[in-house]
Order: C-alpha cells, then sequence, then structure tokens
C-alpha cells in the first residue's frame, strides 16, 4: 500500500512537473520601458496578441542594450522580446547579441526599410519637436530650429538635451540643413552650429520630465521636448505650443536576445505586435506612433485624430529619422565629444 501511495504521489508530481514545463511553454516575457509607455503597450500590444495567441505574456522592465548584452554574455537569458532605442539595436548586432528574425513569420510590409534587419526591427515611433510659450510668443514663436537659433529675433531663456543623438541633429538643421541630407551627419557642422547657441542655453535637460517641468513652470521659455511630454502639456492647458516641423524623428526596436528560451513563440509574438491593427491601438492610449504605416488605414483611428499623431504620414515628411546605423558606428566618440563640449 505503501509502494502504491508513493508511486501515485511520483506519478502526481511528474503531471505537474509536465503541467508546469507545458505553461512556460505557453509564456514569454518581455521587457520594454516601464511606466505609462508599458502601459499603453499592455492595452495596445501585449493583452490583445496573447489572447490571439492564447499565451500569456510576461513583463519587465530594461535599462537598455547594457542589462541584454549581460544576459547574453553571461548566458542568462531572461527575457525573449526585448524594446530597445533602434542605435542600440544596431550596436547589438555589431556584437552578436541578438537572435536572427524569420522574415516568413514577421511580416513587414508597411514599416521603413531602414528599420527591417536581420535581427531587429522596429515598433514605435517618437520624437524631439521643439515647443514654446505662448504667453511669451503669442502666435508668433519659432517655427524653426533656426527660429530657436535666432536670439536676437526670439529673445528668452532656452533648454536643449543633453543627448548628442537628438541635439546634433536639431543644431544641423538649424545651420540649414534640408531634413532629407542631415544623414549622414556632417559632425563639425553640428558642433560649429551648436556652439553658436550654447551661451542662450539656460539648461541641458537629462530627462522628459525634466523638460517638461521646465517649460510648464516657465523656467525656460522655449526647449527641445519629447513629442510625448509636449503633448501632456499641451493637453493639460499649458501655455505652450509645438508642432512636428523639423522634428528629429527617432525609432524604438525589438529584438530576441541570444540564447532566448522561447524564441519561436515571441516570433509569433512580435509579428502579432506589428501588425496594423495592432499596431493602430498604440496612439489610442499614448503620444507614441505606430512604425507600420498601414494602421493608418485600418480605420481604427479617429480621422481628426490622425493629424497629431507622431508618425502619422503628413507628419513623417516634415522630420529626419535619426539614423541608427550612423549613431552605431559613431556614438562612442561623439558622445564622447558631446559631452567635452558642454563641459568646456
Amino acid at each position: 500500500m505503501r509502494r502504491q501511495r508513493i508511486t501515485a504521489l511520483l506519478a502526481g508530481a511528474a503531471l505537474l512537473a509536465v503541467s508546469a514545463a507545458a505553461k512556460a511553454e505557453d509564456s514569454i516575457t518581455v521587457a520594454s520601458w516601464g511606466g505609462a509607455y508599458q502601459d499603453a503597450q499592455r492595452v495596445s500590444f501585449f493583452e490583445p496578441t496573447a489572447k490571439a495567441l492564447g499565451i500569456t505574456i510576461k513583463e519587465d522592465t530594461t535599462n537598455g542594450l547594457d542589462d541584454v548584452r549581460l544576459q547574453v554574455k553571461g548566458n542568462a537569458v531572461k527575457w525573449d522580446l526585448v524594446e530597445l532605442g533602434s542605435d542600440e539595436c544596431s550596436r547589438g548586432t555589431k556584437e552578436g547579441l541578438f537572435e536572427k528574425l524569420d522574415y516568413n513569420i514577421i511580416k513587414s510590409d508597411g514599416v521603413p526599410a531602414k528599420l527591417v534587419h536581420d535581427d531587429w526591427i522596429g515598433i514605435t515611433y517618437y520624437s524631439v519637436v521643439l515647443i514654446y510659450r505662448t504667453d511669451k510668443y503669442g502666435d508668433n514663436g519659432p517655427k524653426n530650429w533656426a527660429d530657436f537659433w535666432n536670439v536676437e529675433k526670439f529673445p528668452g531663456k532656452r533648454a536643449l538635451g543633453n543627448f548628442a543623438t537628438e541635439t546634433l541633429t536639431v543644431a544641423a538643421l538649424a545651420d540649414g540643413v534640408p531634413v532629407d541630407k542631415v544623414y549622414p551627419l556632417d559632425v563639425d557642422r553640428a558642433f560649429k552650429s551648436l556652439e553658436k547657441i550654447k551661451p542662450s542655453i539656460a539648461v541641458w535637460w537629462t530627462s522628459g520630465g525634466q523638460a517638461m517641468q521646465l517649460v510648464k513652470d516657465g523656467e525656460v521659455d522655449m526647449a527641445s521636448i519629447w513629442n510625448g511630454r509636449a503633448s501632456i502639456l499641451a493637453g493639460s492647458g499649458a501655455p505652450v505650443h509645438f508642432s512636428y516641423d523639423q522634428g528629429a524623428f527617432q525609432a524604438d526596436c525589438m529584438v530576441i536576445p541570444k540564447g532566448a528560451a522561447h524564441k519561436d513563440l515571441a516570433m509569433k509574438a512580435l509579428a502579432m505586435f506589428l501588425q496594423p491593427d495592432i499596431q493602430a491601438n498604440l496612439p489610442l492610449h499614448i503620444a507614441n506612433g505606430p512604425v507600420n504605416v498601414k494602421a493608418f488605414d485600418t480605420g481604427k483611428i479617429p480621422a481628426d485624430k490622425i493629424p497629431g499623431i507622431v508618425s502619422a504620414p503628413e507628419n513623417v515628411k516634415k522630420q529626419v529619422l535619426i539614423d541608427p546605423a550612423y549613431w552605431a558606428d559613431h556614438m562612442v566618440e561623439v558622445q564622447e565629444r558631446f559631452n567635452n563640449f558642454l563641459q568646456e
């Protein structure tokens, strides 16, 4: 009897182990940036995909490429999909940190070619835009980065981001480089342009929250700012104006870390995230835009909302895409030069 009881217990344990393994196979872990953005991704991407595929999508947060590198190099990969900045994706490719993507499963139609690569693909857009206080300038505020640089015509306190990628891009635009000619970036020209405005920069902001607060409190009269933060300010009734004219357009991307436990299922989930109908959910919840242009043809996004979306086709034409391939090759030396420039 005792032997039968032990046998039954062992059988039960084996069934539980098989069940647990099956559940593990039916789940993936996605790491993104947290906060309101990941909340929006959850309702836009993760929950519809989990339901469609009949799986569980667990979530975690990441600080970027360093986290992925540590997991891959340490043979301790705990994430199946990770969101990164597109320049980080380009750098990670060079280091061999990602699994190859299967484009028989993932349909990239509607995603710009610059954001479709062997081992990463764009997922959402955001932009750096020019914002100004209307109680300072009325309806005649700065319209572009050349105006931002024009301290005689538009006197006032200014703020720029403490980020080489974004700030050197807008510096090139301020110096008259056309949107479609900014990349490959003429670094020397961009720095010369930045030298002209540097004495008039009151703050070099380091976070979106800081940029928003500077403008909201009137500590600066105009600033570069991420479009999501600009949208929050405008929506709150603050006396501000911004547009996507000469925006510095950026993409986030998704990767499958090399050695991910559920690579095949992650591939299917990523394919779902990029479907136009799923992509169209995102701007209903946050200011980031779909990377798949076909999202705007689904009828899901209200027509009156489209002109305010960062990646709407008409807005894309006005902006310059910060080139991830360029920054993958030049980030280290240019960022170092930028840091030294700010300390001079």
